[in-house]
């Protein structure tokens, strides 16, 4: 895990690969309580029976964004970015689905830095995320999120 002391750390990665997440299994069970918690309960994420018979992928599907979701989680696995008094979630811009995670698979997050500035004392990056599924050559998603540091 990559550590981060300050802005000028931090810039030191710019157009750079920070890291990768560890695997993640996305299985049913957290596919289910995603569906509880938005209320999305299509048959392609939820009815296990009806996915094998019916659906091109043959087995359910994560929800798009519940391996959106999955940033802040994975995000923690690849840098610890110290020395900060608050961490804001400030957006996210571009992202493409690439291909479902299907019920089951392993997922990777890739994360590079895209752009760092200074706004008069709070930091704002733009991080590159890809998820990757184990095996494939085709990520589910890639796209920027956005997050903003106030460093102490």
């Amino acid at each position: 895990m990559l550590i981060i002391n300050s802005f000028e750390e931090y810039k030191a990665f710019l157009g750079k690969e920070i890291g990768v997440s560890d695997w993640h299994t996305i299985d049913q069970q957290q596919i289910n309580k995603f569906a509880d918690a938005t209320l999305d309960f299509q048959w392609i994420h939820t009815d296990q029976e009806k996915a094998k018979t019916e659906s091109p992928f043959g087995c359910t599907i994560a929800h798009g964004y519940l391996t959106l979701s999955l940033i802040p989680y994975l995000w923690k696995q690849i840098a610890d970015i110290r020395n900060v008094k608050m961490e804001v979630n400030y957006g996210i811009e571009n992202f493409k689905f690439g291909q479902p995670a299907l019920s089951g698979e392993e997922v990777q997050l890739k994360a590079k830095l895209i752009s760092i500035s200074d706004l008069r004392g709070i930091t704002k990056v733009v991080i590159q995320a890809t998820l990757c599924t184990k095996g494939k050559v085709k990520p589910v998603y890639t796209g920027n999120v956005v997050f903003l540091y106030h460093f102490i």
